[in-house]
C-alpha cells in the first residue's frame, strides 16, 4: 500500500486499525453551488460509497456554503462536527502555509500541466502533513480552472489594474499577488460576486473560465484578461476525528473512492476549459490574451515573499519542471 495520508493520522489512530465496520451517515460540505463540477463530483462520490458499502454508509452533500464558509467548515472538521469537505487549497494554506506554493504564478503552463502537477506523487506526499498540522486527512486533489481577470474598465496592461478593487478568494497567496500588481484586492464570497460586479462594488474579479461562463460574469465586463496566471487546486478532506472511528477497511474504501472522484474533476477541467474560453470569446467582449510578462515585477515580488513562507515552493517548481511537456 502506498505511503499516503490515510495511514498517517498519527500514533493515536493506530488503536483504531482493527475496529469493526459500522454504518455511518456522513455529511460533506462545499462552498460551490449544486451545478458546479466539484459538487457533482461530491454527489457521485456519495452514490459510489453507498453502493460500494452495500448501503452501510451514506453521504449527504451540503453545497453553497450551507454549513458555513470554508474557514468555518475547516473548524467543524477539526472538531468532528463535520465529516468531510471538498475545499480549496486556499483555506488549507491559511493553516499550513506550505500549500500556498500551489498558487505560484505560472507554476503550471496550461490546464493539462496543472493536472499533471497535482497527480504527481511528490505533490500528493504534501498531504501527509495535514493530520498533524490541520487535524484532517487529505484524500487527494481536484482542481478548478486556471485564473482569469474580468474587469468593468478597460485593461491593456498591468498598470491598468493599479488601484482597482479586485475581488479575490480570501486567502494570502492571491492577496499578495494582487498587492504586488498594485490592485486593491477585495476578499468576497462567490455568491456575492455577480451583484458586486454589476453595481460597481468591485471593479474587477479574479475568476476561472467555468464560472465566468456559467454565471455570466461577462455581462458586466469591458475586458476579460485571459491570463491563466494561477492554478486553483481543491482537496478532499476527512475529519481526523472521524477517521479515528473508522475501520481500516472503511478508511481504504472512503479514501480511494474520494480520490477517484477528485481526480475526475481534473479530467473534466482539462476537457472543458478551452470550450469555456471559446464561449466567452464568442460573447463579443474584449479579450486580452497575456502571459507572465504582462505582470512585470509582480511575479518576482510574489516569489520572494513566498519562498520565505513555504518550504515547498522550490520543491513544487522542480515537480512542475519534471512534469512539463
Amino acid at each position: 500500500m502506498k505511503n499516503i495520508s490515510r495511514t498517517l493520522v498519527g500514533a493515536a489512530l493506530l488503536v483504531a486499525s482493527s475496529m469493526p465496520s459500522f454504518a455511518n451517515e456522513f455529511r460533506l460540505g462545499l462552498i460551490t453551488p449544486p451545478q458546479h463540477i466539484w459538487t457533482q463530483a461530491a454527489q457521485s462520490f456519495a452514490t459510489d460509497l453507498s453502493v460500494s458499502s452495500g448501503g452501510n454508509h451514506s453521504v449527504t452533500v451540503f453545497p453553497s456554503r450551507q454549513l458555513g464558509d470554508e474557514a468555518e467548515m475547516l473548524q467543524q472538521l477539526q472538531t468532528g462536527a463535520l465529516d468531510m469537505a471538498f475545499m480549496t487549497i486556499a483555506e488549507v494554506s491559511n493553516r499550513a502555509p506550505d500549500f500556498g506554493a500551489f498558487y505560484a504564478p505560472y507554476l503550471a503552463s496550461d490546464i493539462e500541466h496543472a493536472g499533471r502537477i497535482l497527480r504527481s506523487e511528490n505533490a500528493k506526499s504534501m498531504l501527509d502533513q495535514l493530520p498533524e498540522k490541520v487535524g484532517v486527512v487529505g484524500a487527494g486533489y481536484g482542481m478548478g480552472g486556471l485564473r482569469q481577470i474580468v474587469s468593468r474598465v478597460p485593461v491593456n496592461s498591468a498598470d491598468d489594474l493599479a488601484g482597482l478593487k479586485l475581488r479575490i478568494t480570501p486567502f494570502e497567496p492571491i492577496l499578495d499577488f494582487y498587492k504586488a500588481v498594485g490592485a486593491a484586492p477585495t476578499p468576497m464570497p462567490l455568491p456575492a460576486v455577480y451583484d458586486a460586479l454589476a453595481n460597481g462594488q468591485v471593479d474587477a474579479i479574479d475568476m476561472d473560465a467555468e464560472l465566468i461562463w456559467a454565471l455570466k460574469f461577462y455581462d458586466h465586463a469591458d475586458t476579460i484578461v485571459e491570463s491563466n496566471h494561477m492554478m486553483f487546486p481543491m482537496v478532499g478532506l476527512i475529519s481526523a476525528r472521524v477517521w479515528l472511528s473508522l475501520s481500516e477497511e472503511d478508511r481504504i474504501l472512503i479514501h480511494d473512492l474520494m480520490a477517484k472522484h477528485l481526480e475526475g474533476t481534473i479530467d473534466t477541467y482539462v476537457q472543458k476549459e478551452q470550450d469555456w474560453l471559446d464561449n466567452i470569446e464568442k460573447t463579443g467582449h474584449k479579450i486580452v490574451k497575456v502571459d507572465e510578462t504582462f505582470f512585470t515585477d509582480a511575479i518576482g515580488t510574489w516569489n520572494k515573499t513566498w519562498s520565505e513562507r513555504s518550504s515547498s515552493l522550490k520543491y513544487l517548481r522542480e515537480v512542475a519542471k519534471a512534469t512539463a511537456q
